[in-house]
């Protein structure tokens, strides 16, 4: 089964190509690093699949429904299979841990509860359950602003488990954080895939964080895709060197 199929994803700004006929493939639990320099096009491509912007041409099916021709019901349906991760976290600062989590269950509860944050105790429960998946239960209740960027991240995937989406979009989860925030953060993406079986996409600009993350690296360049292999073939010093000479 495949969880995402991109297609031909075609993109433009101004009449300059920044996506050309881009194909990308995820089977739930499996992890794909999509990897390039800067200009590469890699947040066109995750601003097309979180449909922030409608791509110009081509497919994008998730789990066989085409994002781009899906309107109203249906497309609210299937979106909410889609978890997203950002690099600026997304976090309401003055709500706690567990309060940001819970913000993840928007879609299956009526929004007083979530205004006045008078959650189901299944929900809490839920919450919980997904921050101590993420190594945070101790700060379930410490607000999001006195948290470390990685912690702070880190909540933001617990609220993707508790949403129970099916696929996660992370767009350079880790650009702002040290080294072993960085490491702890992409071991909880690693989590969804191999211990919840959801598929995850995530856009890295260092190449030299794949190995032991993904199951499969795919390389853009000029918006186009120029490599597509399984992390066991992957040469971090090869596609530096490449990608280097890219522009």
């Amino acid at each position: 089964m495949t969880a995402l199929a991109v297609r031909g994803l075609t993109h433009a700004y101004g009449g300059v190509p920044v996506l050309r006929a881009v194909d990308l493939s995820v089977s739930p639990g499996e992890v794909v690093a999509v990897v390039g320099p800067s200009g590469a096009g890699k947040t066109t491509l995750f601003r097309c699949l979180t449909q922030l912007v409608r791509a110009d041409a081509g497919t994008l099916e998730l789990f066989g429904t085409d994002l781009q021709q899906a309107q109203g019901k249906s497309l609210r349906l299937a979106r909410r299979d889609l978890g997203l991760v950002f690099q600026s976290y997304n976090l309401v600062r003055r709500l706690t841990a567990m309060q940001n989590v819970l913000v993840g269950r928007l879609a299956d509860v009526p929004a007083w509860r979530v205004l006045l944050r008078r959650f189901p105790a299944a929900d809490e429960a839920l919450a919980a359950a997904c921050l101590d998946q993420v190594g945070l239960l101790p700060y379930a209740h410490t607000r999001a602003d006195r948290l470390s960027g990685g912690q702070q991240q880190r909540v933001a995937i617990a609220r993707v488990l508790a949403s129970r989406a099916r696929v996660v979009l992370a767009d350079e989860p880790v650009a702002s954080l040290d080294p072993a925030s960085a490491a702890s953060v992409l071991t909880a993406l690693r989590s969804l895939a191999t211990d919840h079986g959801k598929a995850v996409v995530c856009s890295l600009h260092q190449v030299d964080l794949v190995a032991g993350f993904a199951d499969r690296v795919v390389g853009l360049r000029d918006g186009r895709v120029v490599l597509d292999v399984p992390v066991s073939q992957f040469d971090p010093a090869a596609a530096s060197a490449l990608y280097a000479r890219a522009g």
